[in-house]
Parts: structure tokens; C-alpha cells; sequence
């Protein structure tokens, strides 16, 4: 005979487990008291297991109602490609590039799939101009050293003499190629 396990009342959790235990002790002849006894699940769940197996016969849940989906899952991964391949790309066009490629979805279907898939569209942040001051200091230093030659680079110190960023154990070419570059300002 089958062994009774009393659960606490904070740990009536339905899942997989549950709805065959419950039909299993039916099967053994407990009345559906008997078993809300036992606090395996809540008493409607419990009835609604009985209840849906005699009817049935199985104890599968039977296949939810609803409209069926219109892409497969094939489908929203290539959607997600195309998407990641233009990142600027509107849901219209992404729309547009699906069904060429054999889905027929509209661009709200997109934006679904979409965020099933986490990628949310943002508008993306605008750079901020540069300010008067900016303008003005980069101007200043493009012409105090708009004359300077790759010799008048040669005194300066590499970076990681500067910054200290790079490790100590750098070999002399590796050194030679941390220096400052030149830079080219035009007027």
C-alpha cells in the first residue's frame, strides 16, 4: 500500500509530481477527502485532478486552447538574426525581411518576438555637441602643436612611464610603440 506523506499547509505546491501521487492514491481506492487530508495540494486542485482523470482517462493536462503561433521557433531565431545583423533596422522592415524569408508576420508580431527574445528597442542616445570651451582648448592645442614633426615627439616619455598602466615587463619595442602618436589638427 502506498506510504501517506502530511505536508506542511506553506509547502501545498502543485507541480509535476503532484497530479500523478494524486491519482495514484484515487487509483488505490482514497476517497477525495482522503487525500485533501494529506495537504498534497489544495482541496479544489485535488477534486479538479479527479474529476478531469475520470473523464479522460489520463492523467495528461490536456493541450491549451488559443490561437496557434504564427512563426516557429526556427523562424524567431532567424528574426533575431536579422535583427542583429542591422540593429538601426525598424520592426516595418525587419516585418518586410521576414517574410521574404517565409515567415507572414506583421510588425507588431515583430516587436513580440522581439522582446520574447529580451532585445528592446531604444531610440539611441545623441552624442552630445561639443561645447564652446571644447571647441575653443581643442583649437588652442591643434595649433600650438600643428608645427611639431616625428622628431619632436622623440624627448617624451612613453605612456607607461606617464600613466603607469602598462606592466613593468614590456620588451623595448613594445615600449617604443606605447609613446604618444602624432596628431593632425587642421584649421
Amino acid at each position: 500500500m502506498l506510504e501517506i506523506i502530511v505536508l506542511p499547509l506553506l509547502t501545498m505546491v502543485t507541480c509535476k509530481e503532484t497530479r500523478p501521487a494524486i491519482i495514484a492514491l484515487h487509483k488505490n481506492g482514497f476517497t477525495g477527502k482522503d487525500i485533501v487530508a494529506t495537504k498534497i495540494a489544495p482541496k479544489s486542485t485535488i477534486y479538479r485532478f479527479i474529476k478531469n482523470f475520470k473523464e479522460r482517462g489520463s492523467i495528461l493536462v490536456k493541450k491549451a486552447s488559443g490561437r496557434p503561433r504564427k512563426s516557429s521557433k526556427r523562424q524567431d531565431r532567424l528574426l533575431k538574426r536579422i535583427q542583429l545583423r542591422d540593429r538601426s533596422a525598424t520592426s516595418a522592415e525587419l516585418a518586410q525581411e521576414w517574410q521574404q524569408a517565409g515567415a507572414s508576420a506583421s510588425a507588431r508580431t515583430v516587436r513580440r518576438r522581439l522582446l520574447e527574445d529580451g532585445l528592446v528597442s531604444r531610440r539611441a542616445a545623441k552624442k552630445p555637441l561639443l561645447s564652446k570651451k571644447n571647441i575653443r582648448d581643442r583649437l588652442i592645442f591643434c595649433r600650438k602643436y600643428s608645427e611639431w614633426t616625428a622628431k619632436s615627439y622623440s624627448p617624451m616619455k612613453p605612456l607607461s612611464d606617464c600613466l603607469g598602466h602598462l606592466e613593468k615587463g614590456l620588451s623595448g619595442e613594445e615600449k617604443v610603440s606605447a609613446t604618444i602618436s602624432p596628431v593632425s589638427c587642421q584649421q
